[in-house]
């Protein structure tokens, strides 16, 4: 993590140079806010493979702090993470975030450590890919890890937001250890995963992102270049996972349309290694019934079909499925919301369930639940069959200072 001091020492000196120019830089705006979790997985099932483990209790730490200054045009903002876990591998630390951005008239400037989100659908997020997963945080692989960037954003009224961006240094994927749940046979340790680029994980990355709106469209295309954040995986004769990450070139769209209570959402990617070539797509909509009981309560209705070309092996596991759920937000002063659903497999009996839900308990303290149900996984399928007795329930309750 070398790459991170030199930033952080490289922000240090930009923050105090701009910040002493003049009277109007040195009147700055400081926030710091901390969040302290306590976390509970249990995995109700007899485990597949030696040595994992059912109970898992972990504490988690989630320090913010941003500093603006120059009428709020310049600031340096920092996120951490930081969890102590039964599974080794599960204990790890972050910088989530750590950038200076500058804004002036019509374009913003990052240089730093940042984290970028792209996508629209709810069940799969192909477009996203500038940021690696941090696939022992969560399944569904919402958490990410930071990514060293400089990032140009220039936005018009007339042709949209243009997002141009430098990505000098790949991060590797981190998966369960010999203890942790949702895992391989044999445990992978990144250290040992390969890339097909001789410059490795220093390889010069690029990305490119065009968003705009008209109407009732909300429109993004999208183009990257360089170390693919999924790692391929190949087998050998006696059995044993080979992987290593390949130069990928990646073009997206993502769409939504909204209209009245519907909104019609895609995502979809053609993406080209020298080893692998394939297309994606995931396509659905979103139906609102808004303030039901009159108090606030809204509930929506969600449906998506999933595609993917490398059909098994597609590290998501989603090559042929459709998702189904609804998202119930109550819209009261405890900001109680939840989220159930299921992705069932077209040509298989394989199906995954899941909820979570939120409530606040006063100013400070936030509960969750999560729950992951795997329901007759087939014996066939490449990434699931491993992990077909890791149903798990998931508690956690967070204190903010």
């Amino acid at each position: 993590m070398k790459i991170i001091y030199i930033i952080f020492v490289a922000l240090l000196c930009v923050g105090f140079n701009m910040h002493a120019q003049n009277d109007d830089t040195k009147k700055t705006v400081q926030e710091f806010e901390l969040e302290l979790e306590g976390e509970y997985r249990y995995f109700y099932d007899d485990a597949l493979f030696e040595e994992q483990e059912d109970h898992f209790p972990s504490l988690a730490i989630r320090p913010e702090y941003n500093i603006s200054w120059n009428k709020g045009y310049e600031s340096i903002n920092f996120k951490g993470f930081f969890r102590l876990d039964v599974d080794d591998e599960r204990t790890h630390w972050d910088i989530r975030e750590l950038y200076y951005q500058k804004a002036k008239n019509n374009w913003e400037l990052s240089l730093g450590i940042k984290k970028i989100y792209w996508g629209v659908t709810e069940s799969n997020h192909l477009v996203d890919i500038i940021n690696q997963t941090d696939a022992v945080e969560t399944f569904d692989g919402e958490e990410k890890l930071g990514q060293p960037m400089a990032q140009f954003t220039w936005i018009t009224q007339k042709f949209g937001t243009f997002d141009f961006f430098y990505l000098p240094y790949h991060r590797k994927r981190t998966f369960a250890g010999d203890k942790g749940r949702l895992r391989f046979p044999v445990v992978i340790d990144k250290d040992d995963l390969e890339y097909e680029s001789g410059a490795e994980e220093w390889r010069q990355d690029l990305a490119f992102r065009w968003k705009h709106y008209f109407n009732a469209f909300d429109i993004g295309l999208s183009y990257f270049h360089g170390n693919g954040r999924e790692p391929l995986f190949t087998f050998d004769t006696t059995g044993n996972i080979n992987a290593f990450y390949p130069v990928i070139h990646q073009a997206g769209l993502d769409l939504q349309i909204t209209h009245n209570a519907f909104l019609w959402k895609l995502e979809s990617i053609y993406r080209h290694a020298e080893a692998q070539e394939f297309v994606a797509l995931t396509a659905g909509l979103e139906y609102t019934f808004s303030n039901i009981d009159g108090n606030g309560l809204d509930i929506g209705l969600l449906g998506e079909y999933l595609y993917d070309e490398r059909d098994e092996l597609a590290l998501n596991a989603l090559q042929n499925d459709i998702f189904f759920g609804s998202r119930i937000a109550f819209n009261d002063t405890q900001d109680t919301s939840i989220l159930i659903g299921g992705i069932s497999d077209l040509e298989s009996s394989s199906t995954i369930f899941s909820l979570e839900a939120s409530r606040r308990f006063g100013s400070t303290w936030t509960a969750e639940i999560e729950a992951r149900i795997f329901n007759d996984i087939d014996q066939n399928e490449f990434i699931l069959s491993n992990f077909r007795e890791d149903s798990f329930l998931r508690i956690s309750i967070s204190k903010y200072f």
